[in-house]
């Protein structure tokens, strides 16, 4: 109660005086003049003038008029509770949510490359005020989860041939080096598939649906046919042991150059869907978009395109809020 009866004085004596009576108060010291007659003087209580003084005073504990006011600017932020956020931010705030489906950290986050400082716990508060307007638009939906992480086991699938296991990949191949790709299908339930490859490091994603279903020398054509524009730069593709990627060595013969090491598709170990999150985090975005139980036969080519350039454009916390589309050409330029 103390502390609080503290702040209140504090900041009743900084909208009481102004600046023209802090150069009265500079003024009558310099003149050797009591602290009562100066109160007097000003109209205010003598221990007013006291505080002020003691509040505001140098280094050398000595009044100086253009010191007490920056200091009282200075503390003026801090003291007065005035933080409410303009109605137009908050308008800001919500298209974000609604039209672009932007979490409340990569929302604080490109608002903080504007200098517009604002913490995506105060965005979250905002969204529970509003919860049945908005929270349907988070990623989440207001609704946590946690589960256990299985342990991995070795896996050698005898559906595909050459297999070579993740536990084979580089090291270099953390997630941090440009070049390395994850693929993985999205599949309906009448076995139509979407195949998606996403670059680790940037989260660049491409998509495109797959006429033929599940079968593997079609889906590995299509696997050289959108990376080849960038074979250059592939280093690795990583994915999981569905017979879809049976045909990986196309890929590896595909993406062939000379003086180049070939391009190994690894496999992951079975039941172990985290050894390849870059993708499968992608997939459940891609979810957001064409839900589960859609017939893909409905989803139109021109619709696959406008997702991946929604997700593409979409401002990642990784990447200090820039784009997956920004730093994936950023490489080439």
């Amino acid at each position: 109660m103390l502390f609080i009866n503290t702040l209140i004085a504090s900041a009743y004596i900084e909208l009481t005086l102004n600046s023209e009576q802090r150069y009265v108060i500079y003024l009558d010291l310099q003149s050797k003049l009591t602290k009562k007659s100066i109160a007097q003087k000003i109209g205010v209580h003598p221990s007013t003038i006291t505080r002020e003084v003691r509040r505001n005073a140098n280094r050398d504990n000595q009044y100086v008029f253009c010191v007490a006011q920056e200091k009282c600017q200075k503390r003026k932020h801090s003291t007065l509770p005035n933080h409410r956020k303009d109605d137009l931010l908050w308008w800001r705030v919500e298209q974000m949510i609604i039209e672009e489906n932007w979490s409340p950290r990569q929302i604080s986050g490109v608002l903080a490359k504007e200098g517009i400082h604002i913490c995506h716990q105060t965005i979250y508060n905002y969204v529970h005020k509003n919860k049945e307007r908005l929270s349907q638009y988070l990623p989440h939906k207001l609704c946590y989860r946690r589960r256990e992480k299985k342990q991995h086991r070795l896996t050698k699938a005898t559906n595909i041939p050459n297999r070579t296991s993740i536990h084979e990949r580089p090291a270099e191949a953390n997630g941090k080096r440009f070049g390395d790709w994850e693929m993985d299908l999205i599949v309906d339930s009448c076995q139509r598939v979407i195949l998606t490859l996403v670059e680790r490091s940037t989260n660049f994603l491409m998509m495109e649906k797959i006429k033929t279903g599940k079968k593997s020398e079609p889906i590995a054509k299509t696997v050289v046919r959108l990376l080849m524009p960038y074979r250059k730069t592939v280093k690795t593709i990583t994915t999981d042991n569905g017979s879809e990627f049976a045909s990986h060595q196309l890929i590896t013969k595909g993406l062939h150059m000379k003086g180049k090491d070939d391009v190994i598709v690894y496999f992951a170990d079975a039941y172990s869907s985290w050894q390849k999150g870059c993708v499968e985090n992608t997939n459940k975005l891609i979810r957001r978009y064409i839900p589960k139980h859609t017939n893909f036969n409905l989803v139109s080519p021109q619709k696959i395109m406008n997702i991946q350039k929604k997700l593409n454009n979409r401002p990642r916390e990784k990447l200090n809020f820039d784009t997956p589309k920004f730093c994936f050409f950023e490489h080439f330029y």
